[in-house]
């Protein structure tokens, strides 16, 4: 045993003689070597890749609103919890006796070696599953054994017992995350000097992950049809068509965005580590209100405390890092990205909800939802701008928000209405990479309508006229198959969709739209804001203002990762953008002579072969006024219907849509539909229906 001196082993059953009678001090100390050896497991498996995830990740902090103390309280549950709740079983198994006690302390190592296996088994081999779960637990049996025949073995573990406080330390003084927890680093150069009598209200909206192909009709121009906000936008602005991101994560790309600097340092995005920025220069002369997501550019004495409500945060942080965990110790692959379930919360969840319509207008008894009736499902960072652009300002005000549209995931319709999606729909394959870009462009419609009652707000507030409105998007994202997301491998296959963004610039006075295709590049926004604010920026940029020279070169700068510049050859212009835009086609419609039919005017089939539904139960009880409503079906498909083969989706006797059946993927033979048309559904009870569609569009067979 390790936590004893070595005795010899019975030849009969192996194990060491019964231990002599001891007294406390003995037994106390037994209990501190096995509590030092679960210490050092626990911090192994749970600890350090834990940290390290969320270390690398500050805007998971930023996001959630954490400050200091919640990092450290959440550091401190992660590091002391888990060995105590691994170590206190055993220790009341020995009230059992000590043969119970040693067991238990030998299942307990068993098991954490099993989770520690499982870790580096998904490093450095290609199993996964029950395999790497099986191979993982040979590997605990065998250091369970060393553990038993070696004492060496448990002096080893409980020198590394000292390892939690390593990875804490690395966490708290050397991780990216560190700016965040120690609120260290650069001095600002301070505010701007105003020039002149003219500071005019400056308004900055950010949105996320939009490509500027998702806006445009066939004609290159901003399809009013579908956006109708965004080309009333247009009309009224400064259409910078040829802006293009300089990074594909918001961490880089927002600060290079409000300081105008190329991202040089894989740095968190916070004021210690960009002092110099958008806030900071403007701070001198305007009052800032600010609405920051996963950043925190704007230091406390530029930007006081807001009332916002939010959620609690330490039980939030706990419950998200709690599913990363289990991500990181599933024998199967998953994302350990924190930031990929972003998503805004709506004035609801942050506790801000008011009425669901105003008095005039009730809450519709069907589902035909009107945009302006679900004000508690917007998102609360929106609201809470609304909020702010609706009051008088005492002086020059900027007001700036950073929002989460119509970044993933999608959850919305063009009406405000609210579907839920399973998290594991792959974005990429035939099919699916489509319903991705389906949703994508749906969820922008509902962000058409953000923009909208942005343009309202400032008009009834008489803001309008003299306003600088600024409307961009950090970065794009690429839809085409084989290379979605906004990494390299997307950059260079599908550029005109990661790199080139809207950026409406609406100027003081400005009365009608015009377009500019010089070469702008996102670390231009921050010196064409204080021209247009009367601000003489303090410190150097790399960017060039609207009204300047514009540069001379014709390719693009791009910064996957910091102090890594990569060159996207020219021309770099609109044209070209429209030549190579790139990105798949929404999917055409199949048998649309079918769709709005009912289901009774058809001849219909039945071979007994039926789908799975998985969320079948939704379309029952639904409440329209919760804005919440069941627009996407999703389950399983039996193996005889091929690939390719027509899905006919029927809500309420009416056929609401055909899609193709997908090909099979990791998970079987998905099928997924988006139901755009909320109208199909009504309160109560909805009988959903699907149906193989055979003779060319002449029969229906009943799948579900």
């Amino acid at each position: 045993m390790a936590d004893a001196d070595p005795k010899p082993a019975s030849p009969v059953t192996g194990d060491p003689p019964a231990d002599p009678p001891v007294g406390a001090d003995a037994r106390s100390g037994g209990e501190l070597r096995r509590l030092l050896e679960i210490v050092a497991l626990c911090g192994l498996v749970v600890a350090q890749p834990l940290l390290d995830v969320v270390g690398r990740s500050p805007d998971f902090f930023l996001f959630h609103g954490a400050g200091t103390v919640e990092i450290l309280l959440l550091v401190a549950f992660y590091t002391v919890v888990p060995p105590l709740v691994c170590w206190l079983p055993g220790l009341a198994a020995g009230l059992a006796g000590p043969q119970a006690r040693r067991v238990a302390h030998l299942v307990t190592l068993g098991l954490l070696l099993t989770a520690f296996a499982v870790q580096i088994g998904k490093q450095v081999s290609p199993l996964r599953g029950a395999l790497l779960l099986g191979l993982a637990a040979a590997v605990a049996l065998g250091g369970v054994w060393a553990y038993r025949r070696w004492s060496g073995v448990g002096q080893l573990l409980r020198l590394a017992s000292v390892g939690p406080i390593v990875f804490v330390s690395l966490f708290v003084f050397a991780s990216p995350a560190s700016a965040v927890v120690l609120a260290s680093g650069q001095e600002s150069s301070g505010p701007g000097a105003a020039t002149g009598e003219s500071h005019p209200p400056v308004v900055v909206l950010v949105l996320d992950e939009l490509p500027l192909v998702s806006l445009l009709g066939p004609d290159g121009r901003v399809d009013a049809q579908r956006f109708p906000h965004f080309a009333e936008l247009a009309g009224g602005s400064t259409w910078y068509r040829n802006s293009t991101a300089v990074g594909g994560w918001t961490p880089y790309a927002l600060p290079a965005m409000l300081s105008g600097r190329y991202p040089q340092h894989e740095v968190a995005p916070h004021y210690s580590q960009h002092p110099d920025n958008l806030f900071s220069a403007l701070g001198g002369t305007y009052d800032i209100k600010a609405q920051e997501s996963i950043t925190e550019l704007c230091a406390p004495q530029v930007c006081p405390a807001t009332d916002q409500t939010a959620t609690d945060t330490l039980p939030v942080l706990l419950r998200e890092t709690g599913q990363l965990l289990g991500q990181i110790l599933a024998p199967v692959d998953n994302h350990d990205d924190p930031t990929a379930s972003f998503r805004e919360p709506t004035a609801r969840d942050a506790g801000l909800t008011g009425p669901a319509s105003t008095a005039d207008e009730a809450v519709p008894s069907d589902p035909k939802f009107r945009f302006h009736t679900l004000n508690d499902h917007q998102p609360a960072r929106f609201a809470q701008f609304i909020d702010g652009l609706s009051r008088p300002d005492d002086g020059p005000t900027l007001h700036f928000l950073h929002l989460l549209m119509p970044h993933a995931p999608w959850n919305y319709l063009p009406s405000g209405v609210r579907y839920e999606a399973p998290g594991d729909f792959p974005n990429e394959g035939a099919g699916w990479v489509q319903l991705a870009r389906q949703r994508h462009l749906a969820q922008l419609g509902y962000t058409d309508g953000l923009i909208g009652q942005t343009l309202d707000a400032l008009r009834s507030s008489g803001r309008y006229d003299d306003a600088l409105l600024v409307v961009t998007a950090d970065h794009g994202v690429s839809f085409t198959q084989g290379a979605q997301g906004r990494g390299m491998g997307a950059v260079e296959a599908a550029p005109a969709e990661v790199l080139w963004v809207p950026t409406f610039v609406k100027e003081p006075g400005q009365r009608s739209g015009r377009v500019d295709d010089r070469n702008w590049e996102h670390v231009d926004l921050l010196p064409t804001i204080a021209a247009h604010a009367g601000i003489t920026l303090p410190f150097d940029v790399d960017g060039i203002c609207g009204g300047c020279p514009p540069r001379q070169r014709a390719d693009k700068e791009f910064r996957d990762v910091p102090g890594q510049p990569v060159t996207v050859p020219g021309p770099a212009t609109f044209d070209a953008l429209l030549t190579g835009r790139g990105g798949p086609p929404l999917p055409a419609p199949m048998l649309p002579e079918l769709v709005g039919r009912s289901v009774g005017d058809q001849p219909v089939t039945d071979d007994g072969v039926r789908a799975e539904v998985l969320n079948a139960d939704d379309f029952s009880g639904v409440d329209p006024a919760s804005g919440e409503l069941p627009m996407l079906a999703y389950g399983e498909l039996p193996a005889t219907v091929p690939t390719g083969a027509p899905l006919a989706v029927a809500v309420n006797g009416e056929i609401a849509t055909v899609v193709p059946a997908l090909a099979p993927d990791a998970k079987g033979r998905r099928f997924a539909v988006l139901l755009e048309d909320e109208s199909l559904l009504r309160a109560g009870d909805n009988r959903l229906e699907l149906f193989e569609v055979v003779g060319g569009g002449t029969q229906l067979v009943r799948r579900w």
